[in-house]
């Protein structure tokens, strides 16, 4: 079958971003597939259709493709938002560990974005919508692997975006700045900690805590992708939230001596 409306396909849709980005595309009229790990099977959840989906595995990827265009005919929007954070000072993060990084908010991109992109390409359109972060385009300190993996995803966007553009599909980032959401608990911790960086650490992980807890609601970050998705003339990019529109204009002229100080201050840095 064919759906009447456009679909979206947003991973990690079971909390948080991906959360709010899917009930949003819902109430903007389309039929919205989310996506998590956790699900068991197919469900639904207000309006959503929840598959389970692992963004690491070829197999995973490709079987729920083939179910959403079987299903609905159609996937207009794709919404990369499954991700996972790291935290420690990057000689404490093993290469192992970063490569898990790497291998979800990455490679699993890349993945849903090859298996999606020649359907888009078959119905001559479609935009995909890769969830960013200001730390995409912005260093911060005791984050190295995640910052470089969204730094990676920025790059491999933009650059996409230009091979895909004539056969109608737009490639797009949203760029959060901190939110509300559970990310600070859930991301996975430095694996070979060394003393060294021990006080550091601890003040980072308190900056962080409360940069999480005072950021911007997730609803924030979902009306950002539904204006990615439905703008007529789309913009590459879409800081989300006010933190995150401030520090992309400061980015781009504030010299870069300034903005270094800027970020030891705000890290609490001496």
């Amino acid at each position: 079958m064919t759906a009447d409306r456009p679909v979206a396909l947003v991973t990690g849709a079971s909390s948080g971003i991906g959360e709010a980005t899917a009930h949003a595309l819902v109430e903007a009229g389309f039929e919205v597939v989310g996506t998590s790990r956790k699900v068991s099977g197919s469900t639904a959840r207000e309006g959503v259709t929840l598959l389970a989906l692992d963004v690491t595995s070829d197999d995973s990827v490709d079987d729920v493709v083939q179910q959403v265009i079987k299903r609905f005919g159609r996937i207009d929007v794709l919404v990369n938002n499954a991700g996972i954070g790291a935290s420690g000072a990057a000689e404490e993060v093993s290469v192992a560990q970063a490569q898990r990084v790497f291998e979800v908010n990455v490679f699993g991109l890349m993945r849903m974005i090859k298996a999606v992109l020649p359907h888009m390409r078959d119905r001559g359109r479609g935009r995909v919508i890769n969830i960013s972060s200001v730390a995409g385009f912005v260093p911060n300190p005791f984050m190295a692997v995640y910052v470089s993996s969204k730094h990676a995803v920025e790059g491999y966007s933009e650059s996409l975006d230009h091979e895909v553009r004539d056969q109608g599909i737009r490639v797009l980032r949203v760029q959060p700045g901190p939110s509300n959401t559970p990310f600070d608990a859930n991301m996975l911790p430095a694996d070979t900690p060394l003393s060294i960086y021990a006080r550091q650490r601890a003040v980072f992980d308190q900056v962080m805590e409360e940069q999480m807890r005072g950021g911007d609601a997730p609803a924030v970050v979902a009306k950002a992708v539904v204006a990615a998705a439905t703008d007529r003339r789309p913009k590459l990019s879409y800081p989300a939230g006010s933190i995150a529109a401030r520090v992309s204009v400061l980015r781009r002229f504030v010299p870069a001596r300034a903005f270094d100080k800027t970020v030891r201050k705000l890290n609490r840095m001496t």
